[in-house]
C-alpha cells in the first residue's frame, strides 16, 4: 500500500473535472466486492464503477438486463466499504430509471442514502435529458453512458459497434451534447470509432470516459473482470488482459484437490496443537 495513501484526497466529480483542463488521463475501473475495491482504491485509480456488468462477471446472466436495484445496492454497500477515496459510481441497472423522473430520482437516490455511493451512472441519449435534469436538481451526479449501451442490447441486435456511419455518429454527438446540458458531469463513451470519441471529446467541456472508444477520450475504464482473465465468454476487443488470475485459480484449486486426495495437505504446518500436559489430561478424562 503507498506509504502515503493516508494523505490522499477523496476523488470527487471536481477533480474529473480539474483532470480535464489539465489534459491528465481519468481513471477507472469496476468492482463488486470489498476485496476488489480496496486493492483498486489502494492503487489510486480514480474511481470505481458498480457497474450492472456485475450480472455477467459475477451472477452469471447472459447479459445485464435481469440485474435488480436489490442486487445493485447490495453489490454497492461492499464497495463503499473497500474504497474510502476514489470517486465511487452506482449504475442504475434496466427498468430502475425508465418509467419516470420520479422513479429516477427515488432510485438514483438509494445509491448515494443507503449504498454509500457518490454519484451515479445511467445508460441513454437524449430521450432520458429530463430525466437527468430531474436527478441533477436532486442533488445526485450523473455519468451518462451512450454509444453502446448494453441495456439496449436487444434493441442492437447484440453487442455491435456504434456509430460506423456518418448519420449514426451524428446521432452518438447529439445525445453527448444533450446530456451535457441536461447536466452530465461525465460521459461513458462504448464503443465507438476512435475518431468519433475524438471530436466529441474536444466539443465537451466536461470528461469522456472511453471503453473501447480509442486512447483519445479523457479517460479509460475497463471491466476488471476483463483485465484479469477472468471472465473468458468473451473478451472485447478493447479488453487489455493484464494478467490472467482466472488460471492462475484453476491452477490453485487443480493443486488444492491434489495434495487433499494424496492426503499432503494439511500438514502440521498448517494444523493446531495441545500441550502434551493437556492431552493426557484429556485423555484421562474421557478413557
Amino acid at each position: 500500500m503507498p506509504t502515503d495513501l493516508i494523505r490522499r484526497k477523496k476523488v470527487t466529480t471536481q477533480t474529473f473535472r480539474n483532470k480535464k483542463r489539465s489534459n491528465i488521463p481519468i481513471t477507472v475501473l469496476t468492482a463488486y466486492d470489498y476485496p476488489t475495491a480496496l486493492q483498486i482504491d489502494s492503487a489510486e485509480i480514480d474511481a470505481i464503477l458498480v457497474g450492472d456488468s456485475l450480472g455477467m462477471v459475477v451472477l452469471g446472466y447472459e447479459n445485464t438486463l435481469p440485474v435488480t436495484m436489490e442486487d445493485m445496492l447490495h453489490h454497492c454497500k461492499a464497495v463503499a466499504r473497500g474504497a474510502k477515496y476514489a470517486l465511487l459510481i452506482g449504475d442504475m441497472p434496466f427498468m430502475s430509471y425508465h418509467v419516470s423522473a420520479e422513479q429516477a430520482v427515488r432510485n438514483a437516490g438509494r445509491f448515494l442514502q443507503e449504498a454509500g455511493m457518490d454519484t451515479i451512472k445511467l445508460e441513454g441519449g437524449r430521450a432520458l435529458a429530463q430525466t437527468i435534469k430531474a436527478i441533477v436538481s436532486a442533488g445526485i451526479p450523473v455519468m451518462g453512458h451512450i454509444g453502446l449501451t448494453p441495456q439496449s442490447v436487444n434493441q442492437f441486435g447484440g453487442f455491435r459497434i456504434q456509430g460506423k456511419t456518418a448519420k449514426a455518429a451524428k446521432e452518438i454527438f447529439l445525445d453527448a451534447i444533450a446530456l451535457q446540458e441536461a447536466g452530465c458531469y461525465a460521459l461513458v463513451l462504448e464503443s465507438i470509432p476512435y475518431k468519433i470519441a475524438q471530436f466529441i471529446t474536444k466539443k465537451l467541456d466536461i470528461p469522456t470516459i472511453g471503453i473501447g472508444a480509442g486512447a483519445y477520450c479523457d479517460g479509460q475504464v475497463l471491466v476488471t473482470h476483463d483485465m484479469l482473465g477472468m471472465f473468458d465468454r468473451f473478451t472485447p476487443k478493447f479488453a487489455k488482459q493484464y494478467a490472467n488470475l482466472g488460471q492462475l485459480m484453476r491452477d490453485s484449486f487443480s493443486r488444492y484437490k491434489q495434495d487433499v486426495e494424496k492426503s499432503e495437505f494439511p500438514t502440521l504446518e498448517y494444523s493446531y496443537d495441545i500441550t502434551n500436559d493437556e492431552w493426557k489430561k484429556f485423555l484421562d478424562l474421557v478413557e
